[in-house]
């Protein structure tokens, strides 16, 4: 039987109704209660590295998500990471760089509504994601997310409410999972070389998307409190 370490980071998965709005308040143990059934498909160890908003998501927690499983990396077939869908594409992003050519699956997972409530849908995400990455031809950082198995680089969050919620962007979709069946659209390539982790960020980054209008000032200030800025021209690359 394989073994799986499921990371919790928070998100609308763990969360509760709390005063006027969601909070995460279950830990990832707590989570696993609500679907016991996927102790017969493999050894589930729990690991909390954060229970937040995702909105909340920094450089220095992927760092602290990256370390885990490098640290756990000989001791584990995969692994599952918790997290909320607001910044999940980013993660999912982030940590495909990080950790390049791993043989072992890395999947990323969560909800539109809490596990405790009724409909949610974080049951099947859960119970889908243990399946993909216990499955024997699951590699690299991948976003499962209402059966869709999405590369790491390209998934990105398309609907607010939906639960089909993330769409591949210019690339197809790497699997299906339906009825605890793995439907793979991308042939299965195996890893040749050894797993790399890069945990090494810069937090001087900015993304600045141009609209009319925009002041004059506004690059200025960028250039002397950022080191790298990316700018979102208009069209193919038109800027006032």
């Amino acid at each position: 039987m394989k073994k799986i370490l499921v990371i919790g980071t928070g998100g609308t998965i763990a969360s509760k109704q709390m005063g006027e709005g969601l909070s995460p308040a279950l830990s990832a143990p707590e989570i696993l209660t609500f679907v016991p059934e996927v102790e017969k498909l493999c050894e589930i160890d729990v690991l909390q590295v954060c229970n937040i908003d995702s909105t909340n998501i920094t450089p220095s927690i992927w760092q602290d998500i990256a370390r885990a499983i490098e640290k756990n990396y000989d001791s584990y077939d995969g692994f599952v990471i918790l997290h909320g869908t607001d910044t999940m594409a980013y993660t999912s992003a982030a940590l495909s760089y990080m950790i390049q050519n791993s043989r072992k699956p890395i999947v990323i997972t969560g909800a539109q509504k809490p596990i405790s409530t009724d409909g949610t849908d974080a049951k099947l995400n859960l119970r889908d994601s243990i399946l993909y990455a216990c499955d024997d031809y699951s590699q690299n950082v991948v976003l499962v997310f209402d059966g869709n198995v999405i590369a790491g680089t390209r998934a990105k969050k398309m609907m607010a409410k939906s639960f089909n919620a993330f769409h591949s962007v210019n690339f197809p979709v790497l699997a299906r999972i339906q009825e605890k069946h793995i439907i793979r659209y991308i042939p299965y390539i195996p890893m040749r070389e050894r797993v790399r982790f890069f945990l090494d960020l810069s937090d001087s980054v900015c993304v600045l998307k141009m609209i009319p209008g925009m002041k004059e000032g506004m690059l200025g200030y960028l250039f002397d409190n950022y080191d790298c800025i990316i700018i979102e021209s208009f069209g193919v690359g038109g800027i006032p």
